[in-house]
C-alpha cells in the first residue's frame, strides 16, 4: 500500500449530513461528501493487512485495497476501472448498501474501519463528473435474444452484462418506470433516481431495450416470451409482504404495507398525482411502524417528512447489544444496535420485544394499536416467544405501516404460468452456480431466488446469472462471475 502507517496516523472520518431540522423539509439526498483530499487521506488508511477480509465481506468481491490505494495516489480513473470490474452500479451500493465490507475490515477490530463505502461513492461520483463512465459496446453481436423480467438491481446487472457479451437483451418491467425497488422502494433522500436514469441511458447505448408497463403473465402471455427468446431470466424480486394477522387488521382503514406507502411518495417526487381515494399519508397522524429493519427506517424518515404528529417503531426481537464482541463476530456482519439517520430525525420511541395483539378503531378507521412485551427463551435449541405478564400497552395509531419483510416472490401470474419449481420457502428453485430453473432456458437471479436481501447481493446474482446464461447460449463465457 502507498502509506503503510496511514491507519496509525489518521482517524476514520465519515461523510457528514445536513442537520435533521433542514433535511426533513425535502426529499433530496442530504449526505455532504468530503473533499478529494479528505478521501485521499481515508484511502491511505487501508492497511497492508496481508489477507483483505473486506473481500470476504463484499458479495460482489470488490477489489477494495486497490481502489483505496488509487484514490490515495490521486489515480481516480484507475480506481474507477478497478471498481467497475466487479460492480456495475457502485453508486447504488455506495448509497444504500450497509457495507458488510467495513464490518470485515481488519481495522474494525478497533472500531476504526476504512470508510470503504464513502470512498466507493466518491470514486463513481468523480467518474460521472469527469465523463469517464461510458457505454461499453460489444465488438460483435451473437444473434441470441434474452428476456430479463424485472428491472431491479439484479435484472439491470444481468442485462448489462449480457448486452456487453453481444446478446440482444430486452428488459420487461411491470411498473411504469424502470428500477424495481430501487425506483419505488428506496426513498429519494437515500438515493435520488437520477442515478438510475443515467445508468438506463448508458445501457440503452449498449443495446439494452427497456419495456416498462409490461407485466408478463398478465399483459403479455408467458408463452410469447418463451417463443421469442433464446433465454429468459427471472429477476422478479421478493415482493410478497409478510402480513400482520391480528384482530382488527382488516376491519379498520389505516393499516398498510410499507412498500405501498413508500411507492406513493416516490411517485409524488417524480411528479405523479396520487388519487385522494387511495392516497396513504402520515400528515397530522400518529404513525406506528412495525418492523425494525431498513424498510421500517425508510417509513420513519418518510413519515416525518410528511408531517406526522408522532412516529414510533415496534420490533418483535430483543434489543441488540450496543457493541458487538469482536472476538466472536469479526469478520462477519454483527448483530448490534443500529441507529439510522431517520431515527435521528425525530422518532418518538423504539419498542423492542413487542408483539402486536390487535388494532382497534372508530367508525371504520384505526385509532389504536394494542401490543404486549414478549420474552425470548431457548427451548430444545430453538428460540420461543411468550407474552410477558402484565406488560400490555396501547399506542395511539392513525396509520400503521407494516415493514416486516417479504416472504417470497409473487407466485400468481408469471411463476404459476411458467410452472417453475419452488423451494421450501417459496423462492424460485435454481442453483447458485448455474442459476437455471426447472424450466428449460429459464434462469433466476436476485431476491426471487435467494430471498429478501441487500442490493449488493442482487448485483452479484445478476452478474453471475449473466455468465451462466452466456455459457448456456454460447458454450463458454468470458464474463466474470
Amino acid at each position: 500500500m502507498g502509506k503503510p502507517t496511514g491507519f496509525m496516523e489518521l482517524a476514520r472520518t465519515e461523510r457528514s449530513y445536513e442537520a435533521p431540522s433542514d433535511r426533513i423539509k425535502h426529499y433530496r439526498e442530504f449526505t455532504i461528501a468530503p473533499s478529494d483530499e479528505k478521501m485521499a487521506e481515508q484511502g491511505s488508511r487501508c492497511m497492508d493487512c496481508g489477507i483483505p477480509f473486506c473481500h470476504q465481506g463484499c458479495p460482489v468481491n470488490n477489489i477494495i485495497p486497490e481502489w483505496n490505494d488509487g484514490v490515495f495516489h490521486g489515480n481516480w480513473q484507475e480506481a474507477l476501472a478497478v471498481l467497475h470490474s466487479t460492480n456495475n452500479f457502485p453508486e447504488f451500493t455506495g448509497s444504500i448498501c450497509p457495507a458488510p465490507c467495513e464490518a470485515a475490515c481488519t481495522l474494525n477490530l478497533t472500531d476504526q474501519p476504512v470508510t470503504i463505502k464513502s470512498i466507493e461513492r466518491a470514486i463513481i461520483d468523480k467518474g460521472w463528473e469527469m465523463g469517464w463512465v461510458k457505454p461499453l459496446i460489444p465488438a460483435q453481436r451473437s444473434g441470441k435474444r434474452v428476456a430479463v423480467i424485472g428491472s431491479g438491481p439484479a435484472g439491470m446487472a444481468c442485462a448489462q452484462q449480457l448486452a456487453r457479451a453481444g446478446h440482444d437483451v430486452v428488459v420487461y418491467e411491470k411498473n411504469d418506470r424502470i428500477g424495481g425497488l430501487l425506483r419505488y422502494g428506496i426513498p429519494d433522500f437515500k438515493m435520488e433516481k437520477s442515478h438510475i436514469d443515467r445508468r438506463i441511458a448508458q445501457m440503452q447505448a449498449e443495446g439494452v431495450r427497456f419495456r416498462p408497463n409490461s407485466n408478463i403473465g398478465t399483459d403479455i402471455p408467458v408463452q410469447k416470451i418463451l417463443d421469442e427468446f433464446d433465454a429468459v431470466v427471472l429477476a422478479v424480486g421478493s415482493e410478497k409482504p409478510r402480513d400482520l394477522e391480528v384482530a382488527g387488521r382488516n376491519d379498520f382503514e389505516g393499516v398498510h404495507f410499507a412498500m405501498d406507502f413508500l411507492r406513493q411518495q416516490n411517485k409524488r417526487n417524480a411528479g405523479d398525482t396520487i388519487p385522494e381515494d387511495v392516497a396513504i399519508s402520515a400528515t397530522g397522524k400518529h404513525v406506528v411502524v412495525i418492523g425494525g429493519g431498513d424498510t421500517g427506517s425508510d417509513c420513519i424518515g418518510t413519515s416525518i417528512r410528511q408531517g406526522a404528529l408522532s412516529v414510533v417503531q415496534l420490533e418483535i426481537l430483543p434489543k441488540p447489544p450496543e457493541k458487538e464482541n469482536k472476538l466472536t463476530t469479526w469478520p462477519n456482519w454483527p448483530n448490534k444496535l443500529r441507529t439510522t439517520t431517520s431515527h435521528d430525525e425525530g422518532i418518538k420511541h423504539r419498542y423492542w420485544s413487542a408483539n402486536t395483539q390487535s388494532v382497534t378503531g372508530k367508525d371504520g378507521v384505526i385509532t389504536h394499536l394494542n401490543a404486549v412485551e414478549v420474552e425470548w427463551k431457548q427451548e430444545g435449541g430453538q428460540w420461543k416467544m411468550s407474552d410477558k405478564e402484565g406488560s400490555a400497552f396501547t399506542l395511539d395509531a392513525d396509520l400503521v405501516l407494516l415493514a416486516m419483510g417479504f416472504v417470497h416472490p409473487v407466485h400468481e401470474g408469471l411463476l404459476k404460468q411458467l410452472g417453475v419449481e419452488l423451494d421450501g420457502r417459496g423462492q424460485i428453485k435454481a442453483t447458485e452456480k448455474q442459476y437455471s430453473t426447472s424450466v428449460n432456458k429459464v434462469f433466476a437471479a436476485g431476491d426471487g431466488r435467494r430471498g429478501q436481501s441487500l442490493v449488493v447481493w442482487a448485483i452479484r446474482e445478476g452478474r453471475q446469472a449473466a455468465k451462466a446464461v452466456d455459457e448456456f447460449l454460447m458454450g463458454s463465457s468470458e464474463l466474470p462471475r
